[in-house]
């Protein structure tokens, strides 16, 4: 059966400052975004849900948007997860909490750790800010940016919004 205008998916690519940035969705919405996605089927041609998306990552590197306004179309997930999704989604631009605080707001009751491996499946990491949430004594872990680069890339999403001074080194 070829693909319809409502099961084809896009993929769209910008080069941020802190890596090759993939967005892949449709018009249901966006569905996925990280670094260096393999994403075989998809097309180059972006509806205007994934046209919207795009601008809005690239306004977010320009400093030009905090709060992201899109349609998403996330994969079904345990409750749990979804509800730290839901509570992720809440944290504000520049704001930072812990894993635990992530834990008591998601309702979930979950340990800092048992919240971290929850988050490091975020589909939409950005979107939903798991860059925000630290652990009570740094920076935590992050499983976004280039391999290898992981820390890094959280860091400097954190001092783009103002949540940590820039590193002098």
């Amino acid at each position: 059966m070829a693909p319809t205008a409502t099961t084809t998916l896009a993929h769209a690519r910008y080069s941020s400052p802190v890596g090759l940035v993939d967005l892949v969705g449709g018009l249901a919405g966006l569905r996925r975004c990280g670094w260096s996605l393999d994403v075989p089927g998809t097309s180059d041609e972006l509806d205007e849900t994934m046209a919207e998306a795009l601008a809005q990552v690239v306004a977010y590197f320009a400093g030009e948007l905090r709060t992201f306004d899109l349609v998403l179309d996330l994969p079904p997930m345990e409750p749990r997860k979804r509800a730290v999704l839901d509570a992720m989604a809440t944290i504000e631009y520049g704001e930072v909490i812990t894993y635990a605080e992530l834990g008591r707001r998601s309702g979930t009751g979950l340990p800092p750790r048992a919240i971290g491996s929850l988050m490091g499946g975020n589909p939409v990491p950005i979107v939903i800010p798991c860059h925000r949430v630290v652990a009570a004594d740094g920076l935590g872990g992050f499983s976004g940016g280039e391999r290898g680069h992981e820390l890094a890339t959280k860091r400097w999403l954190l001092e783009h919004e103002g949540a940590l001074p820039p590193s002098l080194f």
